[in-house]
């Protein structure tokens, strides 16, 4: 059920057809995100994912939001550190409809000047809104230290100085560097057929130059780091991560499952111990954050400034049982057959198939059959994570953010062990 065709500027088309779909969910793939920025420019791809909508030569802004509304569909975008997308999800009569209105704004936005400067504006708000969360900057901030002097440490949506010095020539030639056919993939899951999407798209995107945008990124460097950050709250926020694994990491069904236990659901270790049985915090949880060289292991939570320290001791002592005793059958089955559920739910959905399809050709490059991935889920055992989590649970790698009232902290930095 799954094609693939490479267009003649080198763009790769990915389709999958779900026959029994009323929708069809299509996304262009641009794989430059944040990470491939420069310092000075930080935050360009973002604003050039705003951009996008803001008007071409056919339509102004509200033409392109009365079209989409018309038919009944979404039109949306978002920009991550690896890549950019634009989407659109339609009924499968309107698949036609949905390419030409992804394509215009794709190919032909105006970047006019007065344009550029309102969404600068929406932009710096976005920034000012995000500094105004702090269960959202504490994960910015956390990223920042963490991978800290690597492009990965950069914020997806920049910061003020660099959103507000970014000019009109350098959005364009940004644009026009990292927007070249070896780097653009266009995924479409839902009632289609593949060789009506190539036709339509090769008739908008083979103008589109091929080649590579992107420069070679070096390898970031894990290190050992800790960062007060003070801020008038009624909550301290806590961020704790550790090295983790690669998108392509032979053991990432190990650490997908020794997430989901550490924290990624009510079930979980951490939200038992802080929650449930501790009431230390209304919000606790862990993630892997998964990137194409690299990734982290992060264990968030929010609780009052004398709390803490006893929050902190909790998460490590949860992390550090990974590496001291196995965990049980019962606990390791739950975990396996909840994420083999979560996926398999997902893909009742055409945009969840539209974006698999997208991120297994970014990392993997093409298309992992379902079967791989739940024998990849059933190889998993005690043993493995065990040992995994004495790789990745490096206190060399430990970074501790902390955002709130943090004061003088009743703990040494130097102390703190996994």
């Amino acid at each position: 059920m799954i094609k693939k065709s490479v267009l003649n500027n080198g763009i790769r088309v990915l389709t999958e057809r779900m026959p029994y779909a009323s929708s069809v969910s299509i996304g262009i793939w641009v794989a430059n995100g944040s990470r491939h920025e420069r310092r000075e420019s930080n935050g360009v791809a973002h604003f050039i994912e705003h951009l996008l909508f803001k008007g071409t030569e056919r339509r102004s802004s509200l033409d392109i939001a009365r079209e989409i509304d018309s038919v009944g569909g979404v039109l949306n975008a978002f920009t991550s550190r690896e890549y950019v997308c634009y989407y659109a999800k339609v009924l499968d009569k309107f698949l036609p409809r949905a390419v030409d209105l992804l394509t215009d704004i794709f190919l032909f936005s105006k970047f006019d000047p007065e344009e550029i400067e309102k969404e600068r504006r929406v932009v710096l708000q976005e920034i000012n809104m995000m500094e105004d969360t702090p269960d959202d900057l504490i994960h910015d901030l956390f990223h920042q230290h963490f991978w800290q002097g690597h492009p990965l440490g950069m914020s997806i949506l920049g910061d003020a100085e660099s959103v507000s010095g970014l000019s009109r020539d350098a959005i364009v030639g940004f644009k026009d560097e990292m927007y070249r056919g070896d780097d653009i993939i266009v995924t479409a899951a839902g009632n289609l057929t593949h060789d009506e999407l190539i036709l339509l798209l090769d008739q908008h995107l083979s103008a589109i130059p091929g080649g590579n945008g992107r420069t070679g990124s070096k390898l970031p460097v894990y290190s050992r780091r800790f960062e007060l950050v003070e801020k008038d709250l009624e909550q301290v926020h806590v961020c704790l991560g550790l090295k983790g694994v690669a998108q392509n990491h032979p053991q990432r069904y190990d650490a997908f499952i020794m997430n989901a236990i550490l924290g990624g659901s009510m079930s979980s270790r951490l939200f038992q111990e802080v929650r449930e049985k501790s009431g230390l915090a209304y919000s606790v949880y862990s993630y892997i954050a998964s990137h194409a060289d690299a990734g982290s292991l992060v264990v968030y939570a929010g609780a009052s400034p004398d709390n803490s320290a006893q929050l902190l001791e909790i998460m490590l002592r949860e992390l550090s049982r990974f590496k001291e005793e196995p965990v049980p059958e019962s606990q390791l089955d739950g975990a396996r057959e909840q994420l083999k559920g979560n996926l398999l739910l997902s893909l009742e959905s055409s945009d969840n198939r539209m974006s698999r399809l997208a991120k297994n050709e970014i990392y993997f490059g093409g298309p992992l059959p379902l079967s791989d991935i739940m024998d990849g889920f059933d190889r998993v055992s005690s043993e493995s994570i065990q040992l995994l989590a004495g790789e990745l649970l490096d206190n060399s790698t430990l970074t501790l953010v902390m955002l709130g009232r943090v004061g003088t902290p009743a703990f040494s930095f130097s102390d703190i062990i996994v």
